[in-house]
């Protein structure tokens, strides 16, 4: 049985050939935002290193062709795994870029989506021959990114920042079991300001959308802090207002 689909090994030898076609073609581009553990902590975006031009050497977004008969987000999550070897439970879509000169090779329209990771799914496997992905800080991105990507990026930011003041999208970037201090920072490093620790706890109990796991951190020199998870369903994680 013979398919027409293009296999990952076929877009990589055609990526630098532009397609005699009467059209423009359609690919999709992945912001993957994180939090990464650690006394500094983050909003990360994961970034590619091109290695064929054009922009062979910059950094970029994950992404690549539509396949036909494949869906949009099939195609976002595909090319999040086979480019960052990553998965998301969490993928949203944010905008159509279709500037006919974005990509130098063809007209490609880019149907732009963003990925929240949790810091413990966010460790990147090895890199595979001279492909290379790394976190960097969302504000502080290797500038310029290839093609149009700092503005995709500008947009995907615009909109988590908006999105966290009525959404539930911050518990995403948590792991299963945290701790209020967990999630307020969560939303510090989201928004880019301090939050009152008191009128936090007070929302955030308030909105039911945590409960006890009966247990605490261990170790530390005072009480250790209550452990909690988030009871919320999926689909209630997209829709919910914090408080």
């Amino acid at each position: 049985m013979t398919t027409n689909q293009p296999s990952d090994t076929t877009e990589a030898l055609t990526a630098t050939q532009p397609r005699e076609t009467p059209w423009p073609t359609v690919g999709v581009s992945v912001v993957i935002f994180s939090i990464q553990p650690g006394a500094q902590q983050e909003l990360s975006v994961l970034l590619v290193r091109r290695n064929k031009a054009p922009y062979a050497d910059q950094w970029a977004l994950p992404g690549g062709w539509v396949r036909t008969g494949e869906a949009l987000e099939a195609a976002a999550q595909r090319h999040l795994h086979t480019k960052a070897g990553l998965t998301s439970t969490y993928l949203e879509q944010l905008y159509t870029f279709g500037r006919p000169d974005r990509d130098p090779r063809e007209h490609r329209i880019a149907v732009a989506y963003y990925a929240l990771v949790s810091s413990t799914a966010a460790q990147l496997p090895e890199a595979q021959g001279d492909r290379e992905a790394r976190w960097f800080p969302a504000d502080q991105v290797p500038t310029p990114l290839a093609f149009d990507h700092d503005e995709i990026l500008s947009y995907a930011l615009w909109r988590l920042r908006n999105k966290v003041s009525y959404a539930y999208v911050a518990y995403q970037l948590l792991p299963p079991t945290f701790t209020l201090a967990d999630l307020r920072k969560v939303y510090e490093v989201i928004l880019g300001h301090p939050l009152d620790p008191t009128n936090f706890r007070r929302k955030v109990e308030a909105s039911g959308t945590i409960v006890s796991t009966g247990k605490r951190v261990e170790g530390g020199a005072h009480r250790p802090p209550q452990l909690y998870r988030c009871k919320l369903t999926p689909d209630q994680l997209l829709t919910g207002p914090p408080s």
